[in-house]
């Protein structure tokens, strides 16, 4: 039955692979579970609800890539996407997180309806590289602000706007050594690096009695706090459409990107370089998103470290089925999610932000028309607190500058278009 669902044979692997590689990429993706619900509840969701959303929406997302598509890839709430749905959707344009929701569902449409058409490969590759660089290195640095601002690494400082915590208090001082045993685990290519590092402060932290323990396994606690709860926003609105557009576009880099390094690195893409069966894999992850804002979480999309399973050498989709199980068995963790405190899931936003910085490396840093609206890009994200305000003022300072330049012609139709949906939502502010 395994033969004839995901070809082992074809594709040179075994069973005894493919099960090996799904628990290295459940276990260095697993930190999500603990992460995502302390993002969340923020916005006032119940953090069990959201607990069991998570994994349910990792076991859903994942499952369907390894049956559909038949890749190594797993699914899960984005990093970087969760932290844009509660600092800058719910805190910061006042939405209620059920609105949140209900815009996560609407992009999910949008990327449902882009993934049957070309239309995904246009967008896509309308936007300027140097761009893209420069909106995964400007999440990168939201994320890191999160974290530090979460941890008590960074304070608010009325002369200055910001400024350093205090170093004496043992729960920053805890955050601090988890940024830096995540890094020291990491360096040294140990699996599960991230979640090794929050279960090491979790420990520490009980046993000084900074924190209480509530237990490790129990029956899964009730989803219905967030199940069926989005609700649609105003549609005509253009704040509205300039977040699904954002919206979309995280998804559409955060899967595209994964979906190239984790295939070329397994040799699964074709003589011609291109993807097989990449229609299925677009809408294994479009649906996992519109099921998420059912559940009650962030938009759901390809995990990056899906290469630790690859790299092990995970070929099919029997890695995913495998990864999808380990959230189904993660739902029985529910009061070891309750006991781990802030400041021990804080350093794994850091260490993620440390991991998208080096895209920083690919923006075109020969021409300032190119570079200059890149590094606008990721000023902005973090100081305003919003991805869609980094976005936005990148694309209009990428149009502006190109046509004062006169070099209009490398300016595209598509960009012409996102252009003036984020000037439309600055005009009507």
């Amino acid at each position: 039955m395994l033969e004839k669902l995901f070809h082992l044979n074809k594709l040179n692997t075994s069973v005894k692979t493919e099960v090996l590689a799904g628990i290295t990429t459940f276990l260095t993706m697993s930190y999500i579970i603990f992460v995502n619900p302390a993002l969340l509840s923020k916005t006032g969701m119940d953090a069990s609800a959201v607990f069991v959303a998570t994994c349910l929406a990792a076991t859903i997302g994942s499952m369907a890539m390894g049956l559909i598509a038949n890749y190594p890839l797993a699914l899960a709430p984005g990093m970087g996407i969760n932290a844009f749905f509660t600092f800058g959707i719910v805190m910061g344009m006042g939405l209620s997180w059920q609105q949140g929701l209900g815009a996560v569902f609407i992009s999910g449409i949008f990327f449902f309806s882009l993934s049957v058409t070309k239309v995904r490969e246009t967008l896509i590759n309308s936007i300027p590289r140097t761009l893209k660089m420069g909106i995964a290195g400007g999440i990168g640095f939201f994320l890191a602000i999160i974290g530090l601002k979460t941890s008590g690494i960074v304070v608010d400082n009325p002369a200055t706007l910001v400024g350093l915590g205090n170093l004496k208090d043992p729960k920053v001082l805890l955050a601090v050594f988890g940024i830096l045993l995540t890094a020291g685990l990491y360096v040294r290519n140990i699996t599960g690096s991230v979640i090794i590092s929050i279960l090491t402060i979790t420990i520490i932290s009980i046993a000084t009695g900074l924190s209480e323990f509530n237990g490790v396994f129990s029956m899964p606690p009730s989803i219905a706090p967030t199940f069926m709860q989005l609700e649609i926003p105003d549609l005509f609105s253009v704040s509205t459409l300039a977040l699904v557009v954002s919206l979309l576009l995280l998804d559409l880099f955060d899967t595209s990107g994964t979906l190239i390094a984790a295939t070329e690195r397994a040799g699964l893409v074709d003589k011609n370089g291109k993807l097989p069966r990449l229609k299925q894999t677009l809408l294994a992850d479009s649906t996992s998103t519109m099921i998420g804002s059912f559940l009650g979480t962030s938009t759901v999309t390809t995990y990056t470290e899906s290469m630790s399973g690859v790299l092990v050498g995970g070929r099919t989709g029997l890695t995913s089925v495998v990864v999808g199980i380990c959230f189904l068995l993660a739902l029985f963790l529910s009061p070891l999610a309750g006991t781990i405190p802030a400041y021990a899931t804080s350093p794994a936003l850091v260490f993620v932000a440390c991991l998208m910085a080096p895209s920083l490396k690919d923006i075109n840093w020969d021409d300032i028309t190119d570079y200059a609206p890149s590094v606008i890009t990721v000023i902005t994200m973090p100081l305003t607190f919003s991805v869609v305000d980094g976005i936005g003022f990148g694309f209009i300072s990428y149009t502006v500058i190109k046509l004062i330049a006169g070099r209009h012609k490398e300016v595209s139709l598509a960009m012409y278009l996102l252009t003036a949906i984020f000037l439309m939502k600055y005009s009507f502010l």
